[in-house]
């Protein structure tokens, strides 16, 4: 089975990209399931559902998303081997844009719109920095002079990238897509896998559920602004 893990920042298209997608898997008669990672809820599943696309939904409630989806891809590889799927394609919540959930040898995708500003790429960490494909949609909807600045802007944030533009309304590009997805690893385990890079830093007084504002309340991982 190939596993392949989708991340990108909260309404940039990656249901609709995977959707697309996925409706080309199945027309080279490949068995496509998803994981679907989100914090509080989501109606993603639905969709999905109406293609006929075998579907689970993780919710992290009050955890962080990235601890939530290390502690569980490992049984979503089992759950799709179990159902003998070609490809399980993980999306992640991607709700802080420092999200790290892409794995060594495992193809990872990143989806970007293009409405976001010029200087967004710099800002988001690892799942665009470390991603093997840049997905930008919503191209269609500004100039090609600002397509093609955005798109230098991504090139400056991950050079090694392959950058790609994907209409998820249409699907044009999603063909292209596809074929490279199809040159991915098969994999029986992630166990003994790595991370291509750290999960965000945690473990301190507020993660433990503690709301009260002030020095005295604070212990464990906590970093403070210099105003010296």
């Amino acid at each position: 089975m190939k596993l392949i893990t989708f991340s990108g920042p909260p309404s940039s298209g990656k249901t609709a990209v995977i959707l697309k997608v996925a409706a080309a898997l199945k027309q080279k008669q490949s068995k496509v399931g998803v994981v679907k990672f989100d914090c509080l809820m989501t109606n993603d599943d639905d969709l999905y559902k109406k293609q006929k696309i075998p579907v689970k939904v993780g919710l992290s409630g009050n955890l962080c998303p990235d601890h939530y989806f290390i502690s569980n891809i490992e049984d979503c590889v089992k759950w799709g081997l179990k159902n003998t799927f070609d490809f399980l394609i993980t999306e992640s919540a991607g709700l802080c844009n420092r999200c790290s959930p892409h794995i060594k040898d495992i193809t990872a995708v990143c989806v970007i719109d293009n409405l976001m500003g010029i200087h967004t790429p710099k800002k988001v960490g690892p799942m665009l920095k470390m991603a093997d494909i840049v997905i930008v949609t919503k191209g269609d909807i500004v100039s090609q002079a600002e397509r093609e600045v955005f798109t230098f802007k991504i090139r400056q944030a991950n050079p090694k990238a392959i950058i790609m533009h994907v209409n998820g309304i249409t699907g044009q590009g999603a063909q292209e897509l596809m074929t490279i997805l199809m040159k991915g690893n098969k994999i029986a385990t992630l166990e003994g896998r790595k991370l291509r890079f750290v999960m965000p830093a945690a473990l301190c007084s507020y993660c433990l559920g503690e709301t009260h504002i002030g020095q005295d309340f604070q212990m464990g991982n906590i970093r403070k602004i210099s105003f010296e």
